[in-house]
C-alpha cells in the first residue's frame, strides 16, 4: 500500500487524483458545516412556530 501511495505521489495524474480527493473532503466539511447550521436555524424557527401555535389555543 505503501509503495502504492508513492506511485501516485510521483505520478502526474496521481496528482489530479490527489487534488481531487482534498478538494471532495474540502467541499463535504462546508456541507457538513452549512448542513449543521442550517439545522439549528430550521429547529430554533420550529420551537417560535410550535411557541406561537400552543399559545394561541
Amino acid at each position: 500500500m505503501f509503495t502504492a501511495m508513492k506511485r501516485l505521489w510521483q505520478d502526474e495524474e496521481g496528482l489530479t487524483t490527489v487534488e481531487y480527493a482534498l478538494l471532495l473532503v474540502l467541499i463535504v466539511i462546508v456541507g457538513i458545516t452549512a448542513w449543521s447550521s442550517l439545522g439549528s436555524s430550521v429547529s430554533t424557527k420550529v420551537d417560535e412556530v410550535n411557541t406561537t401555535i400552543g399559545g394561541a389555543t
